[in-house]
């Protein structure tokens, strides 16, 4: 009850600051996360969300930000859950969320190794798991997924999918609001470790890159909710991809290890020379008390000691 109670606390002063917002919290078989806290100071953060740095949204189905609201780079504390598959993820925003009309989207995409650090997000292809458009009456005044949304404490619930291949993930819940042109969007993403998963692996047509898995063209991003044909419209299409399960493709390759070398291939990549050559990306777990993953950073990094329960590749 107490990181029950914190998190309306803090979801609500939040809500009082700016007119948006985005995912704040996360919750699985009765563990609580907290998310990254965008306006806060990055020092320090540790958080199974990948960082992300204001409450803005994103207009632009082409930003280069669109796929977790960020740069693509994971936390210098970067953590991840583990998580089974079929059990339910929640993500909460702040509270109350104050866009009613719009869809509710959840994607995962499968990272190459044994962690998704030190993977860029924008490399990835995704796949959608859960999605919810106009849920009951006309476009103009019907019931959204987004209103449900508000409706379970500005919180949405997603199952993992019990048939997904076990690895690691990033989740990326997304709301959409179309109450203005053009299009809203707000999407944040958190690393998970799945479980227990099964053996059905996307098809080539359930999956999309972000930016590119959306177009600012798309009747679903361009739809005017109060328009005379709204009044009567009962139908919404919800952009993006088929539903994980329903495509008609041909089954997807494994993702690429190319992603995993994108942080090393940075111009910005520090010069030092390694003291080990492994398969640890930049900002990867290597080493700690506890840990028992692999220790050798790859080129150009180095494994750097940060306290006594953690050292990471920088």
């Amino acid at each position: 009850m107490h990181a029950f109670g914190t998190l309306f606390a803090l979801a609500s002063a939040a809500s009082t600051v700016v007119a948006h917002g985005g995912v704040l919290w996360y919750s699985n078989a009765g563990q609580w996360y907290q998310g990254w806290q965008p306006y806060n100071s990055p020092t320090g953060q540790t958080s199974i969300q990948r960082p992300w740095s204001t409450y803005n949204p994103i207009t632009d189905a082409t930003d280069a930000q669109l796929a977790c609201n960020d740069d693509g780079t994971s936390g210098a504390l970067q953590l991840t859950a583990t998580v089974a598959a079929g059990s339910d993820v929640t993500a909460y925003w702040n509270s109350p969320w104050p866009h009613n009309i719009g869809p509710m989207l959840t994607y995962l995409a499968q990272c190459p190794g044994s962690t998704c650090t030190g993977v860029d997000s924008n490399t990835l292809e995704w796949f959608k798991i859960d999605e919810a458009g106009l849920l009951s009456g006309t476009v103009y005044n019907g019931t959204w997924g987004s209103g449900k949304m508000i409706a379970d404490n500005s919180s949405w619930t997603t199952t993992i999918p019990a048939t997904v291949p076990s690895g690691s993930y990033l989740i990326r819940f997304e709301t959409i609001a179309l109450h203005s042109l053009p299009a809203q969007f707000y999407p944040e993403c958190a690393q998970l470790t799945i479980t227990g998963g099964g053996s059905l692996g996307p098809t080539t047509d359930e999956l999309v890159t972000f930016p590119g898995g959306y177009s600012n063209t798309d009747p679903g991003l361009t739809i005017d909710v109060y328009s005379n044909a709204a009044q009567t419209e009962t139908t919404y299409p919800i952009p993006g991809p088929p539903l994980y399960g329903t495509g008609t493709g041909s089954p997807a390759p494994p993702p690429s290890s190319s992603s995993v070398s994108a942080y090393a291939q940075s111009s910005t990549a520090p010069s030092s020379t390694p003291t080990s050559i492994g398969t640890v990306a930049q900002y990867g777990q290597c080493g700690g008390t506890g840990y028992t993953g692999a220790t050798g950073c790859v080129a150009p990094y180095t494994c750097t000691v940060l306290n006594a329960y953690y050292s990471q590749c920088l």
